[in-house]
């Protein structure tokens, strides 16, 4: 949803959460600077060449909370709803073909995680490549909204 300056000009974007079609959260007040610049560094970090991770879907900018969205009213209470993606590391065991030896694999993902005020939530876990589609698209959604001069009709959900 566009945020709109006194004059009613679009400039900035607030996410609006649902879940099959019911508004469950509102989070993330002018937000969309932000997600431009995640998407933007997660297609650079995926066309990097970094040795601690060959594969690019284990590619991420920065080292653990992408980003943290929450609802605040104008007196300051938090709530509402949230919307968050951290880097987490998991490592997989991989036996070895013959005996009992084996190594240890890591991978890195990002865990999407969206609730809001009555503890409805979910969670995604997204690779850097699936990451940079949400984020990308939610940035083209938001230049719709501010583009469009009715955002009600703009939006769609995600």
């Amino acid at each position: 949803m566009a945020c709109r300056d006194s004059a009613g000009t679009p400039y900035e974007i607030t996410l609006r959460l649902h879940r099959d079609g019911a508004l469950y959260g509102t989070v993330g007040e002018r937000c969309g600077w932000l997600l431009t610049r995640l998407a933007r560094g997660v297609a650079e970090a995926r066309a990097g060449h970094e040795a601690r991770w060959p594969d690019p879907d284990d590619r991420f900018p920065g080292d653990e909370e992408l980003f943290a969205f929450r609802y605040r009213a104008r007196n300051g209470v938090v709530g509402g709803g949230e919307l968050r993606c951290q880097l987490r590391t998991i490592p997989i065991w991989v036996p070895g073909r013959r005996g009992p030896g084996g190594e240890w694999r890591v991978t890195r993902r990002a865990f999407l995680e969206a609730g809001g005020s009555d503890g409805v939530g979910m969670c995604a876990v997204l690779t850097s490549s699936e990451l940079g589609v949400f984020v990308e698209a939610l940035v083209a959604e938001a230049e719709e909204c501010l583009r469009s001069p009715n955002p009600g009709r703009a939006a769609r959900s995600l």
